[in-house]
């Protein structure tokens, strides 16, 4: 493992985004084998801005991850850079009481862009792909609490979580929708000029259900429209993601 998050740093610094495909497709598969569970997947979020001039690498980095198997790369804009002279398009002040959130469990009164979250516990500050990859690998390569089945049915899902076993606290879980790709042509601000890719912008997260953790939980929700859809099983805090899934 050591010597692909190498090479992913080098790919970086060269600024070969393809190679960089490669290399984090090959940590992943790598670390799913090790976990013995091609379906597991790690929840990964970039707090994002279009009007932050040190978010475009990030991502175009969320560009990568959202295309790896193994991982489910969410993009949530925020909204206190609107002032500098650019309103970001798909900010929503909910998304960044999430990262205050984050903030707050984790004891800290700082929120950055970009900032990424992977699982739910670990914060990386800035555009830093390598050490993301490695606590990718990290957490699927640790036992999964709960097994969590999603199926959809046109405008419904079925949700089935089970945990083994019992949880020791209560748990949410959230229903997540996206849309893979947008495309900004940014003409104020810090990145006037630029026209951006923004890859698996959330567009609605909410939670669906309180649950226990003792006995299995099932249900049927909502789901209208064509954008894909995410359920995630977390602890409060926000803290640690138990189980994440998706489908188109």
């Amino acid at each position: 493992m050591r010597h692909i998050v190498s090479a992913v740093a080098v790919a970086l610094r060269k600024g070969r985004p393809a190679a960089l495909a490669g290399l984090v497709g090959s940590l992943l598969t790598t670390q799913a084998t090790l976990a013995g569970d091609g379906k597991d997947a790690v929840v990964v979020e970039l707090y994002t801005s279009q009007g932050c001039s040190s978010c475009p690498p990030a991502d175009e980095f969320m560009g990568e991850l959202a295309q790896a198997e193994h991982v489910i790369a969410l993009s949530l804009h925020v909204d206190y850079w609107d002032y500098i002279g650019w309103e970001d398009s798909f900010a929503n002040p909910a998304y960044t009481e999430r990262q205050k959130a984050y903030a707050r469990a984790a004891g800290s009164r700082m929120i950055y862009t970009p900032q990424m979250v992977v699982g739910g516990v670990d914060r990386v500050e800035g555009n830093e792909p390598d050490a993301v990859v490695r606590l990718i690998g990290r957490h699927l390569s640790a036992p999964r609490p709960v097994a969590l089945t999603v199926t959809r049915d046109g405008d419904r899902v079925t949700i089935r979580a089970e945990a083994n076993p019992p949880l020791a606290k209560g748990v949410t879980v959230q229903l997540v929708r996206y849309s893979p790709v947008e495309t900004v042509e940014i003409t104020r601000g810090e990145n006037a000029g630029r026209v951006m890719s923004y890859h698996n912008v959330v567009t609605l997260w909410q939670k669906i259900g309180e649950w226990p953790g003792t006995a299995p939980f099932d249900m049927v929700a909502d789901a209208p429209g064509d954008e894909p859809v995410v359920v995630i099983v977390q602890e409060a805090g926000p803290a640690a993601i138990l189980a994440a899934a998706q489908v188109d």
